[in-house]
């Protein structure tokens, strides 16, 4: 399923002609959800993912990332 992208008058080039897919609208909501909680386990469990590791592809995350998150977290 397409659809067109909501204020976009004219084709980006990264939306193939302002149309975007359901799977990238998907994909772009966990990724904000991530980077403005952080929290990869709630993410993980609101994609329905099997493995931990198969949201961390999913999310593009690097170890940097993963070292930024951890050195915030204070015991």
């Amino acid at each position: 399923m397409l659809v067109r992208a909501v204020g976009q008058d004219h084709p980006q080039p990264w939306n193939k002609g302002s149309l975007v897919g359901t799977h990238s609208m998907r994909r772009t909501k966990a990724t904000q959800i991530y980077r403005k909680t952080g929290d990869l386990r709630a993410v993980h469990l609101l994609l329905g993912h099997t493995k931990l590791e198969s949201t961390v592809r999913y999310l593009g995350i690097e170890v940097d990332d993963a070292l930024h998150i951890a050195e915030q977290i204070e015991l």
